[in-house]
């Protein structure tokens, strides 16, 4: 079985690009604009939760040398 790999911010990103220049087309229909809108929102979603997760993984050093999670 292949692994379906989750794609990174910057392919979300470009995705998201890829949305908005459909969405500004001159004949684009309103049904089309809704179904890309509701794509755009969910790799949206997918953006903060990777982000989220990048946060909480960064680490700061203290001025005591030790490593705090970064708030």
């Amino acid at each position: 079985m292949s692994e379906k790999k989750e794609p990174g911010l910057e392919e979300l990103f470009g995705q998201m690009e890829e949305i908005l220049e459909k969405m500004e087309e001159k004949d684009i229909s309103l049904e089309d604009s809704f179904t890309l809108y509701e794509k755009g929102m969910k790799k949206l979603k997918q953006c903060n939760a990777k982000i989220d997760e990048v946060e909480k993984k960064m680490l700061v050093i203290s001025s005591q040398g030790t490593l705090e999670e970064f708030e």
